[in-house]
């Protein structure tokens, strides 16, 4: 059951839904079933659309040289105990040993770097869709915390001024509130604590959302380099007085966290429930014989409303099975809209319409189920929302002292000096994670008693 067994709900769904199949005998390297791999490409090609809006699709080798990815010592220091490398080619050591990327500053700066020459190539907004390698040595989750995170979408962009920068950081929430926005899932945006930033970074902005168990799962997060990494890779640029200066540059990603958070805060007791514009099946039609019917009138009819709905990515089930098993099959894999055609419907020229989320049913007549049909569709991806957003409001409390939130799941909100030393000290104490902070409240910082307008964000995080 989610609610009692989150964990096993979620491991199970991976497989009986067909998403990812976790047998794969490395730790933590997963491998996509077509149906789940679906539901990737379709969610991505809407991150995809957001992007192309503005910035271009691009590519950079996996292999980073030892001497550049070390170039940059903060960024390094950050990820030196996950990187994997490479040391031999064949039978031969290798002159310079290659890491395989675990996030790709290293490998896309340098090319900055000859690229940027004039103010007049700025701003460059590039993106691109790859895999990263993390040595991760933590418990290892699908999807969640993983060795192949398999479809990172990282942006990177460079700016003539530090303002600039801050604006394209600006509309990277934008973006993202989209994004997740026609997804259905509901977030919270914070601004990292110094500690927790981006490795090389002036600032970490983050998303997260609720998982079911009351845990946070961040599910990306935007990052202000300021001038740091063009000081160290020299990413100059000429301004229009002839002087050269130093780009300012930010970076902003996406893992299929987004998929585990559709799968996990959607989902229910019988499988996925999935957003209309992701799911890999829309519409589900599926016959209802019976021994009196004419099944070849039926069959006849349910052929010409596949093609009618050609809009619509349609399946029409004529498995040799009972009713009950394909609608235990298509609920199970989260199909927002089942259709059924039976002898009473065919009499009525009707379908009988089903939802995915609510389980109701209706008897909708032919000429009016395309109208209805975009209705339903709006109506699943609303009602998601809702109780999505409902569970995280919920959830989300304002408390006074650290310790009410210890042994406690959910999002806290509490008042904060912003220094590091009461920061960790409101981790220890609640046993949770400083996200971060957000909207301004007054108050007294629990531990410190200072004044403050800052609002920390605590949570147990995956």
């Amino acid at each position: 059951m989610k609610k009692t067994n989150f964990s096993e709900w979620y491991n199970d769904i991976l497989i009986d839904a067909q998403i990812m199949d976790v047998r794969y005998p490395i730790k933590g390297l997963y491998v996509w079933f077509p149906f789940g791999f679906k539901l990737r490409k379709l969610t991505y090609d809407v991150l995809r659309s957001l992007l192309d809006r503005d910035h271009e699709e691009a590519y950079f080798p996996l292999l980073i040289p030892e001497n550049e990815l070390l170039k940059e010592s903060e960024h390094i220091k950050g990820f030196e105990e996950e990187v994997f490398w490479v040391t031999r080619g064949g039978f031969a050591e290798l002159d310079i040993p290659l890491a395989l990327r675990p996030t790709s500053e290293t490998a896309i700066y340098p090319m900055f770097s000859i690229w940027i020459r004039s103010h007049a190539d700025l701003p460059l907004k590039i993106y691109q869709l790859v895999n990263t390698f993390r040595y991760e040595t933590k418990h290892t989750r699908p999807l969640i915390r993983l060795r192949e995170i398999t479809s990172f979408k990282e942006a990177h962009t460079a700016h003539a001024s530090w303002e600039d920068a801050k604006l394209q950081t600006d509309a990277a929430v934008a973006l993202y509130k989209e994004f997740y926005d026609r997804l259905g899932i509901p977030y919270i945006v914070s601004r990292r604590p110094q500690w927790d930033r981006f490795p090389g970074a002036d600032y970490t902005l983050a998303f997260d959302t609720l998982m079911p168990d009351g845990k946070s799962l961040q599910v990306g997060t935007i990052h202000h380099l300021g001038t740091n990494f063009a000081k160290t890779f020299d990413i100059t640029y000429e301004d229009r007085d002839g002087n050269q200066q130093f780009v300012n540059q930010t970076c902003y990603g996406i893992s299929e966290r987004c998929i585990a958070a559709v799968i996990s805060v959607h989902g229910d007791d019988k499988g996925l429930v999935l957003p209309p514009e992701i799911a890999p099946v829309q519409v589900v039609i599926i016959p209802i014989y019976s021994k009196q019917a004419d099944s070849e009138a039926i069959l006849k009819a349910c052929n010409e409303l596949r093609d009618e709905l050609s809009r619509y990515r349609v399946v029409l089930d004529t498995d040799d099975v009972r009713p009950g098993a394909k609608f235990y099959k298509w609920e199970k894999q989260g199909v927002p809209i089942r259709l059924e055609i039976g002898p009473r419907d065919l009499s009525k020229s009707s379908v009988t319409l089903v939802r995915r989320d609510t389980g109701k049913k209706e008897s909708v007549k032919r000429s009016e189920l395309q109208f209805r049909l975009a209705e339903a569709m709006i109506n699943v991806l609303e009602n998601i929302t809702k109780k999505a957003r409902a569970f995280l409001v919920s959830h989300t409390v304002a408390i006074e002292i650290p310790e009410q939130a210890k042994g406690k799941t959910g999002i806290f909100q509490i008042s904060w000096c912003r220094s590091e030393s009461c920061g960790r000290k409101l981790q220890e104490l609640s046993d949770a994670d400083v996200l971060g902070e957000t909207e301004p409240m007054e108050g007294l910082c629990p531990i410190c008693d200072a004044p403050t307008t800052i609002r920390a964000l605590l949570a147990r995080s995956y």
